[in-house]
């Protein structure tokens, strides 16, 4: 498999995902949780779930900056990000084991192909005005 390279926003940052089979491997998903929401500055965010142990950042090391907060369930939740221009990059936390999260949208259009959504989470705080997307696991638990 080809890897699955990206970055953030202004490109001080470049990555590559290596995934032997990106169907097994990741796990792509929507969740509608207000913490998403309020990282993202949207109506959801998407992440892409693969092993810690194939993602390589390429260039920008230096500028990676984490921000450290609980999810809003007691665990806490590290974000990574650029410090150049704030674009997230990924997230993990102690029930993350050794996987990661990437955000979807870092990665390259030919990469996000490889690994499209497979459900969404925390559906019951969907905003009113977004449809649940047909054909993915739903998920509808209300986050404590």
């Amino acid at each position: 498999m080809a890897p699955l390279p990206g970055g953030c926003y202004c490109g001080t940052i470049r990555y590559t995902i290596t995934l032997d089979d990106p169907h097994s491997q990741a796990r792509t998903s929507i969740c509608h949780c207000g913490n998403c929401k309020k990282f993202t500055g949207g109506e959801h965010g998407i992440t892409t779930k693969i092993p810690k142990s194939a993602f390589e950042i390429n260039q920008g090391r230096d500028q990676i900056r984490v921000h450290e907060a609980d999810n809003g369930s007691g665990t806490l939740l590290h974000r990574e990000f650029c410090g150049t221009c704030g674009g997230p990059l990924l997230e993990y936390g102690a029930n993350a084991g050794d996987n990661i999260y990437v955000f979807y949208g870092t990665m390259e259009d030919h990469a996000r192909a490889q690994v499209q959504p497979k459900g969404e989470f925390f559906g019951k705080l969907r905003d009113p005005w977004m449809p649940e997307i047909q054909g993915l696991f739903q998920k509808k638990e209300i986050k404590e």
